[in-house]
């Protein structure tokens, strides 16, 4: 489930109010299920994933990736997969800890673990949402935000793609003033 914290310290955790909360960006956020298959279950749980086993877990989600390229034009995806043992992990998750924004959307589908986006409101406002296995998020081009993730720092997502070359960070130089909270 979801959790936003805005900087006053409020936290929801339902949908619906974090879709009012999100709504002057744009952003969605969606629950997806990936199934009850046994050995999508089984890869889902592993630390690392081979090639094979990568091509495996997208091909059971291949429903998602063709409603994306028919309704919204989608060209490719990829799986990431992220966890504490990657050497250089944090030095690679640097890039997406500042403030930027992306020309093309940023679209993920949670599928393990956990990732804090965090944005930049028209307010000037900030908050941070934790997003967490079988849900899908989409935060618009144009849309200031950064990434981190979680302590436990393990994550797998699908990352869905128009262009790749639209998905490069332009940061912002927007300070964040987000309290450090403890993500247990």
């Amino acid at each position: 489930m979801a959790i936003l914290r805005l900087e006053s310290g409020t936290t929801y955790t339902q949908l619906e109010d974090i879709s009012r909360e999100l709504a002057p960006l744009n952003v969605q956020l969606n629950y997806w299920s990936v199934g009850d298959n046994p050995e999508l279950r089984k890869l889902l749980a592993q630390e690392k994933l081979n090639e094979d086993e990568k091509k495996q877990v997208l091909q059971a989600l291949d429903g998602y990736f063709e409603r994306l390229k028919q309704n919204a034009g989608y060209q490719s995806r990829d799986l990431i997969v992220l966890h504490p043992n990657i050497p250089n992990l944090d030095a690679l998750l640097a890039k997406f800890e500042s403030c930027h924004t992306h020309a093309d959307d940023e679209v993920r589908y949670i599928i393990d673990g956990e990732g804090v986006f965090g944005f930049v409101r028209p307010d000037g406002s900030q908050v941070e949402l934790t997003i967490q296995p079988e849900e899908y998020i989409n935060v618009p081009a144009g849309t200031e935000h950064w990434f981190h993730l979680s302590d436990r720092k393990r994550i797998k997502a699908v990352r869905y793609f128009v262009t790749t070359e639209g998905w490069v960070p332009k940061y912002t130089g927007t300070s964040i003033r987000f309290p450090a909270l403890a993500m247990g």
